[in-house]
């Protein structure tokens, strides 16, 4: 049976969706119950919330080899597998090194996923449907965000870590047989094959600050705010709300804030890359949210009402969308120019390099200093981002 490229982006998407369900629900729980969860210290929880993605940096290159030989749909299913293993694991393990185990096992299960799903939007789209089929990507894997942050911030506060787990594994052992029908059995050693410019080195300037956009994108969206939110509501959140009954607590309120994202990208992030697609230079649009998302974070390290917290949060969340979609739409625009296997995967690399440096850097800042201190530091990289583009456009970059 054939499968139209649009399908196939949305197949292995929606699987991506299901198995990030629990990663997503341990930045909202973990740095609030970490007691329950067995550990003893706060870096404790940076180094948990990391391993996943310092794991993925060897493991990158090797997965890419893995998909120049095997088929897709091989290497989601262990993908899948992996992840209702690690999923349900840590709501029945309280030590740390099993906790630590565990998610290096994740790490390999989205280093399966993340590189499989940007190899299919690779092969599967062009240049007048690129950005959409990414943001169509990203806003799909994200419901699992969504469900994970939000359900399991909910469900935490009102019954167990351990029922959540459990439950988030029982739907990642459901979507197993249908990696069967969801994602192509082809091979996907011809997505690489395509190399343009002969011997022609394939890092370029322009590539290396695509990359170290990558990396900051890591690190500030997917590891450095996702690993602080809670803190950051615990902090002004000082009389707790009640909603039929229900007290709201500081985890539930982190788990909505970041849910909201993940239910408007699977509209905002296709709108926005057809906005990418449409515009002749992409790399202006890039300044947008690099230099507006300076500011919000610097803001939302200093405000201390609760009410304003929150709205700067969704803004920074919609910039997230924005930040997000463009470099991931750059890296691929970039792939398809040059050897996509080579680039793809050090797209990969430098996000998850940033992911992962983003909760350690954050914990241990916080050790020693406040979490203004923190969110300051970061809006700071991304205006030396942003300063640092503009001069690269300047030069006709």
């Amino acid at each position: 049976m054939r499968i139209s490229p649009k399908k196939r982006v949305i197949g292995i998407a929606l699987l991506t969706a299901v198995s990030v369900m629990g990663d997503a629900m341990l930045f909202i729980v973990l740095p609030l119950f970490w007691h329950e969860f067995g550990l003893t210290a706060l870096w404790q929880i940076g180094v948990l919330l990391s391993v996943n993605r310092f794991v993925r940096l060897p493991l990158n290159p090797l997965v890419g080899l893995f998909y120049k030989h095997f088929q897709l749909r091989t290497g989601v299913f262990i993908a899948v597998g992996l992840a209702m293993l690690t999923t349900f694991s840590y709501g029945i393990f309280h030590s740390f090194w099993i906790l630590f185990l565990m998610r290096a096992l994740w790490g390999v299960a989205w280093s399966l996923l993340r590189l499989g799903g940007y190899l299919t939007v690779i092969e599967a789209a062009d240049d007048s449907n690129r950005g959409r089929f990414v943001g169509l990507y990203n806003g799909l894997w994200g419901i699992g965000g969504l469900v994970g942050m939000l359900a399991g911030g909910i469900l935490v506060d009102l019954t167990s870590v351990s029922f959540v787990t459990s439950l988030f594994a029982m739907l990642a052992l459901l979507a197993i047989p249908a990696v069967w029908f969801l994602v192509p059995v082809k091979a996907a050693h011809k997505i690489g094959e395509q190399q343009n410019d002969g011997n022609k080195s394939w890092f370029t300037s322009h590539v290396a600050l695509v990359l170290t956009t990558s990396l900051s994108m890591g690190f500030i969206v997917f590891g450095l705010f996702a690993s602080t939110l809670s803190p950051l509501i615990e902090r002004s959140y000082q009389t707790e709300w009640t909603v039929a009954q229900l007290v709201i607590g500081a985890a539930t309120l982190a788990g909505v804030i970041q849910a909201v994202r993940w239910s408007w990208d699977p509209f905002v992030a296709p709108w926005i890359g057809k906005c990418l697609d449409r515009s002749k230079s992409k790399i202006r649009l890039l300044l947008i949210p690099l230099f507006s998302g300076s500011i919000l974070l610097f803001l939302l390290g200093h405000v201390q009402t609760i009410v304003l917290l929150l709205i700067f949060l969704l803004l920074f969340q919609f910039i997230s969308t924005f930040f997000v979609t463009t470099a991931d739409t750059l890296a691929t625009g970039v792939a398809t120019r040059s050897n996509r296997v080579k680039l793809i995967t050090a797209h990969t690399i430098a996000v998850d390099l940033g992911a992962a440096l983003g909760p350690l850097v954050a914990f241990y800042l916080l050790e020693f200093y406040t979490l203004s201190i923190v969110y300051s530091f970061a809006s700071s990289l991304l205006l030396l981002l942003g300063f640092t583009w503009m001069y690269h456009i300047r030069r006709g970059g």
